[in-house]
Order: structure tokens, then sequence, then C-alpha cells
């Protein structure tokens, strides 16, 4: 596997967690999913060995990844060869490739649903909520919705940062779901 950048590593004692809490592993969601560094994680400790992982990305990045000069060229081919070498004979990735808006309302429209659902597909707080609000009535009960980068901060305003976006979700729909991993990233559990 060869990628260009680890923006997962320090994120494994969290998605740990998030495992231990399950009560099944057959059907993942992944917003946002870069080269396939957490994707690949997923498929060889966590997914079960004939599970599904569903992943959706534009593979053309956003806004914080242009100002830090991050090269696209070839992402989904780099993606597409990754998971190739991580996932198991039985196990079988489903790629999206559109903005979460879109894919999350293909999978709505087909009554999908997810044991874990991971939100990484932007820093904005509208992008945030938006995919955190559409994916969660797909999570089933005992599921965990995990969002990256709940700390992130790159100083360019409250609307870039996902905590707001998280914490608002939070707090709306506080009565179906509890904080079950806090840190730089936030999870909640589906009660």
């Amino acid at each position: 596997m060869k990628f260009s950048q680890d923006w997962f590593t320090h994120n494994i004692p969290a998605f740990t967690h998030c495992m231990s809490l399950l009560p099944n592993k057959q059907e993942f969601l992944e917003i946002g999913c870069f080269e396939g560094r957490a994707t690949c994680w997923m498929l060889k400790h966590a997914l079960d060995s004939d599970g599904r992982i569903t992943c959706i990305d534009t593979f053309e990045g956003g806004e914080e990844h242009a100002k830090h000069g991050v090269d696209f060229t070839g992402l989904r081919r780099q993606f597409e060869d990754n998971i190739q070498e991580a996932k198991g004979e039985n196990q079988y990735v489903k790629v999206i490739q559109d903005v979460s808006y879109n894919g999350l309302a293909e999978l709505i429209a087909k009554g999908s649903e997810f044991d874990f659902i991971y939100i990484d597909g932007s820093h904005q707080a509208r992008d945030v909520l938006t995919d955190a609000c559409m994916a969660f009535g797909m999570l089933r009960k005992g599921g965990v919705m995990l969002f990256d980068d709940y700390l992130w901060d790159d100083m360019a305003g409250v609307l870039h940062r996902p905590k707001i976006a998280v914490d608002a979700f939070v707090n709306i729909f506080a009565d179906q779901c509890k904080v079950s991993v806090v840190g730089y990233q936030q999870g909640v559990t589906k009660l």
C-alpha cells in the first residue's frame, strides 16, 4: 500500500474503541476516504471477513487541501490500488464518487443501513452537519458514528470547524444517541 499522507494513525485508539462498542461489524460507511488509509485499517482490523464498506468521496479534495497544495492527480486509482491490497477475499468495497449529499441521498433511497459510520468528508461545519443528519437515519441501533477532526481548527473562522456541527448534532439528537468517544475525534452510539 502506498500513502502520501498520514492523517489516520493517531486515530487508531478511537477506532479501536468504537469497534469494541459495536454489536455487529458487517456494514460500514465512510464519508471522505482520500487514499484509503482508514478504509484499509477497517478492512484489515475491524470489518467482518465477509463485510461491506461503502465509501463516498469526490476524489478532488476540499478547500484546505488546495490551500496546502495537496496533489489529487490519480487519487481514485491510488485508493483502489490500496483497497485491493488490503481487502479480504470475501469483503466488498463499494465506491460512490460524488459529493456526500448526493451519495447519501442514493443510499437513503435504497434503504441502506450501517453498523458504523465514519464522517470525514469536509471540515466545513455545514457539510459535517448535513452529512451527520443524513447518515444518522441509516445507522443501526447500537451502531457508532465517528466524527473525524472534532478539534481541528485552521483559524479560518468558526464555519470551518467541525466541532460546531458535531456539537449541534449531539444537542439536536440528544434523545437518540450518547457520546461514546471524546477527544480529537468524537463518536456517538445510537440508542
